[in-house]
């Protein structure tokens, strides 16, 4: 099962939809079945790097609200996240570009650590507070997944896997991508938003099933009446 995920590293949903998907493909044992594969998407290209503006004070200014009433906003993505044992530090949330988060993880991706370097920079921008658009980051981070550190810094410093962003990008506009977290699972199938692990698992188990991975679940007909035996008992 391949499944394509359009996400951005400052989407708090998106790091909650990795979490759910990762925990209903382990429930259904589908893990080692599948391969999932992220896809950049910006929210807001034209966010200032390195800003000192804090995510409180972002989204009062876009919903002209107050920074207690950004809070609270937020607040309720805090909740949703420990559901996944997700501890968001919303304070310490500073707006990043997420241009140069994108191709990192390209460069990841060709060196084979892209999964390691995903996750990172969703819990470093989400539970570390760190400003995942600078390079000091980005480099700390490639290291930890055993990436070079001159080679990313030479990288950062390049306009490499720009147009695989890029493509990325107009190829989320071409499906009709309007928000993210968005899944598409073989190219026929498609999950919109950080939808609860339950329907996770519900689609998973209907798309593994049309595609052969799974037995079918039998639709038990008539009613409770009927004899029956379980084991070395018989109900009559």
């Amino acid at each position: 099962m391949k499944i394509e995920v359009w996400s951005d590293y400052v989407c708090p949903f998106c790091y909650i939809g990795k979490r759910r998907l990762e925990h209903a493909l382990k429930q259904l044992g589908l893990e080692e079945k599948s391969e999932v594969i992220f896809k950049a998407y910006q929210l807001d290209p034209n966010t200032p790097v390195a800003s000192d503006q804090s995510v409180v004070e972002r989204l009062a200014g876009k919903y002209n609200v107050s920074k207690t009433e950004a809070k609270n906003m937020l607040n309720n993505i805090e909740e949703q996240a420990k559901s996944v044992d997700l501890h968001y530090q919303v304070d310490k949330m500073k707006t990043s570009n997420t241009l140069d988060a994108h191709r990192l993880s390209k460069f990841a991706e060709k060196h084979g650590v892209e999964k390691e370097v995903t996750e990172r920079l969703l819990h470093g921008y989400f539970v570390e507070g760190e400003r995942i658009d600078t390079e000091e980051v980005l480099v700390a981070i490639a290291t930890e997944a055993g990436l070079d550190a001159k080679k990313t810094s030479e990288m950062l410093h390049s306009n490499n896997f720009e147009d695989e962003v890029k493509i990325d990008i107009k190829e989320a506009q071409e499906i009709g991508v309007q928000g993210v977290p968005f899944f598409v699972i073989n190219r026929k199938y498609a999950i919109s938003g950080a939808q609860p692990t339950e329907a996770f698992v519900e689609a998973l188990e209907k798309i593994a099933e049309e595609e052969g991975m799974a037995k079918p679940k039998l639709q038990v007909l008539g009613t409770n009446d009927g004899g029956q035996c379980d084991d070395e008992t018989c109900d009559i």
